[in-house]
């Protein structure tokens, strides 16, 4: 699965990780339902530096279509929350 970080490039993840990244989603989601937003961020940064630990980096050039679109670390929990789909950031 492709994954694009805004701002920083995409991102190639495997299946297997995907439990993990779930996880991980949830508690953004749900630190935004409670407006927490220093977990929030905690949350948003821990859900962005799995990506890039588990994943492998595409080169720049790459012309892959990105599967999932996540937002960069600076965003703010009114950015993320307009991106949440029934799912969160992370179908599945």
């Amino acid at each position: 699965m492709i994954v694009r970080i805004m701002g920083e490039g995409q991102i190639e993840i495997g299946p297997d990780d995907l439990e993990v990244l779930n996880a991980l989603d949830s508690g953004l989601e749900a630190a935004i339902e409670a407006g927490d937003e220093e977990t929030f961020r905690v949350q948003l940064h821990a859900l962005l530096d799995k990506v890039r630990h588990v994943g492998k980096a595409l080169p720049d050039d790459s012309l892959e279509s990105s599967e999932l679109i996540l937002p960069p670390s600076d965003a703010s929990m009114d950015e993320v929350r307009e991106m949440l789909g029934n799912e969160g950031l992370i179908p599945g």
